[in-house]
């Protein structure tokens, strides 16, 4: 059961942010020290990718663990306004998997970040391991 008023609650929804988001931002930050350049949400491709590597045709979105489902202990389903909450997280997940399938059929290479993976501690493996990845998966479809 929800422990705060309707309004406050909705008062709360409202100040989440779309874009320039804590962990969003963490990312950036640390491809960029790695020399790693990027557009931020290109509205051009499915889906608006948080970050777009067009030199490697590569593009991440960096997902909330809540708004997206993740199965860890940031994105357990909510207690209150089961009948909203429940369609509403099913219908987040379908849209990434179908944006995800239209970016690979145009040729992109598609990664995902969770929040819960840039939280202190394991963001700086999170970080190495999307470098290596999108700059090694590029070079070997080069070969």
């Amino acid at each position: 059961m929800d422990t705060i008023s309707p309004e406050h609650r909705s008062a709360l929804m409202k100040r989440v942010k779309r874009s320039d988001t804590k962990p969003e931002v963490t990312l950036r930050k640390a491809l960029h020290r790695l020399g790693f350049r990027y557009v931020i949400g290109d509205k051009s491709l499915p889906g608006t990718p948080d970050l777009v590597f067009p030199k490697y045709r590569a593009a991440v979105f960096v997902h909330g663990c809540f708004w997206h489902g993740h199965e860890c202990r940031q994105g357990r389903a909510p207690t209150s306004n089961v009948d909203y909450w429940g369609p509403k997280i099913v219908a987040n997940r379908a849209r990434d998997a179908r944006k995800e399938q239209e970016l690979r059929d145009l040729g992109w290479r598609v990664f995902t970040v969770w929040e819960c993976q840039l939280r202190k501690g394991s963001a700086d493996d999170t970080v190495a391991q999307l470098a290596e990845r999108v700059a090694k998966d590029s070079a070997e479809g080069q070969a």
